[in-house]
């Protein structure tokens, strides 16, 4: 069995990132461990389960968003919890005792609970309209916050003092709270009339007494039943841990004589944090990273090569024909999160010297910062580069949608917007966007791994100032050293079809070296390798 020990983490705490549906999402759900739990689960690759420390009530839900809504998994709080559901279920938040006199105001984005004219409780509503928590009301001070499973039952309650949280209680199915975490001093304590939880292994059940009634931390508890649950795994198992700082420690404690590859992505794990768990990472049987890139950084961390690492892209690759060139313009997509000033300022001149040179071009500026104002700024910061520059502020105007000119005269006389800007979070809308742009533009020190395995993938070229296994210089895109010469690289893929066509060309060969098969061999390197001569290396007739 290989188990995924995932990073789905709520601002650090041990808890989900689930939020109300009104809200706009501030981050991508989607991460390595996400991925992969696709792949092995789509292909059906090799037998695995996630394995959750979390508390994650809408677990379902979250699953469901993904596509693998039937993965299988095991969770320490429904361990904790005794909760023995599997499967969601309906809660109408009409069929809760409410008191007598209760009346219901219905708004845009909440069901507010009105009680003698002064509101009693609000209730909050996940994507799927499901009820996700209530808050109840004390003339008018939050007094209690009820969280909803999406299996059907109250999952946990917070009390608050004074409008801060005091205390969060761990309940069972029939509401009795198992587990009491204080929050302003980080202990916990076990209910001493049912002081015992649940593990559940294939077909083996265990009932374990807690070893104490008092806990000086959260952490302590799920390494308890973390630990009580490792005991009945086999010696074969695999355990795949996507890096974090918050359960490192933990899992370097539990997992000291199991098989462990460690993951890495992105940025979720500062390597200025791996002197910390040195031990962890150096004892792990293999290491995955997201990029070669990473991998560099990873063994300069360690101070050491290691043979026993690996670059494995999350995200696999597939031909998926963009439609850019059925726009009479040119859109160019040019990555900007984490840009300096000064560089953004540089990048817009240049980007308006080309815009005078095509007037067919546009440029697309990307982030993926959800700040309900981001795209609002953005254009504000280019509008001002553009004036200092001498360049037509109007070409970074917002657009006035609905407004119609009366006649021929004014249309000629307004400026054209050439500059927008694209606010794509999910991977589904940085896709939507992709396929509509003729060419990719990162001139980040790291460019993202996403935009460039979706370039490959469209068969658009890539302009880039670090050398990635994405691009190839000359090819399908260009290496720039020296940002200035930029509009002279954009010409090279947009003035006529024969570069573009090329890069197209060699874009869909790195695809062959991308996709779905040739992860899974990546994938079964690994595991043969962590698995030895256990019955669960990766040659079985899953990955044949």
């Amino acid at each position: 069995m290989l188990f995924f020990i995932p990073a789905w983490y709520q601002q650090n705490q041990w808890c989900e990132n689930e939020q109300r549906w009104s809200v706009r999402r501030m981050h991508t759900e989607f991460d390595d461990t996400v991925k992969q739990i696709q792949l092995f689960h789509r292909n059906k690759a090799y037998p695995y389960q996630i394995m959750l420390l979390s508390f994650a009530p809408n677990l379902r839900h979250f699953l469901h968003r993904q596509g693998v809504y039937r993965a299988p998994y095991w969770s320490c709080f429904d361990a904790i919890q005794e909760v023995r559901r599997k499967k969601t279920a309906v809660l109408s938040f009409h069929k809760l005792k409410w008191p007598e006199g209760i009346e219901f105001v219905y708004t845009p984005f909440v069901v507010v609970a009105m009680l003698n004219k002064e509101k009693y409780a609000q209730i909050e509503f996940g994507e799927d309209g499901n009820p996700i928590r209530i808050d109840l009301y004390q003339k008018g001070q939050i007094r209690r916050r009820n969280l909803y499973d999406d299996r059907g039952f109250v999952s946990g309650t917070v009390i608050y003092e004074d409008g801060q949280p005091f205390y969060q209680d761990y309940l069972m199915e029939n509401g009795i709270w198992k587990l009491r975490h204080f929050l302003r001093d980080g202990h916990a304590e076990i209910n001493g009339q049912c002081p015992e939880y649940l593990l559940k292994y294939q077909e083996e059940v265990r009932r374990k007494r807690f070893a104490r009634l008092r806990y000086d931390s959260m952490e302590q508890v799920i390494a308890e039943v973390l630990n009580a649950y490792l005991s009945m795994t086999e010696p074969g198992d695999i355990f795949c841990a996507a890096m974090h700082g918050r359960h490192a420690g933990l899992l370097g404690e539990c997992l000291k004589e199991k098989k462990l590859i460690l993951s890495f992505f992105e940025d979720r794990y500062p390597l200025a944090e791996a002197a910390g768990n040195l031990d962890l990472i150096r004892e792990a049987d293999y290491l995955i990273a997201d990029s070669r890139k990473n991998v560099d950084r990873i063994q300069q961390a360690l101070g050491m090569l290691s043979e026993n690492i690996i670059a494995i892209p999350p995200y696999d690759s597939r031909v998926d024909v963009g439609i850019s060139q059925q726009f009479s313009v040119q859109k160019i997509l040019v990555a900007v999160d984490g840009l300096e000033d000064e560089r953004f300022a540089e990048l817009v001149g240049l980007l308006g010297r080309y815009l005078r040179r095509n007037e067919n071009a546009r440029v697309h500026l990307f982030t993926r910062r959800a700040e309900y104002d981001r795209k609002k700024k953005v254009l504000e910061q280019a509008r001002r580069e553009l004036g200092g520059l001498g360049f037509d502020e109007g070409w970074a105007a917002e657009e006035e949608k609905g407004q119609v000119a009366e006649n021929d005269l004014e249309l000629h006389e307004k400026v054209p917007v050439k500059f927008f800007v694209e606010q794509c979070v999910d991977e589904l809308s940085v896709s939507k966007c992709m396929r509509e742009q003729r060419i990719l533009v990162d001139l980040r020190e790291t460019p993202e791994l996403y935009l460039q395995i979706a370039a490959i993938s469209i068969g658009i070229p890539q302009i880039v100032r670090t050398r990635t296994e994405f691009v190839k210089p000359g090819r399908n895109g260009i290496l720039l050293k020296d940002i200035k010469k930029l509009p002279g690289a954009l010409h090279y893929y947009l003035n006529g079809l024969k570069n573009w066509n090329q890069a197209m060309v060699c874009s869909y060969e790195l695809v062959r070296e991308y996709t779905t098969e040739e992860l899974l061999k990546k994938w079964r390197k690994v595991l043969d390798s962590v698995g030895g001569d256990s019955y669960l290396t990766a040659g079985g007739r899953g990955l044949e």
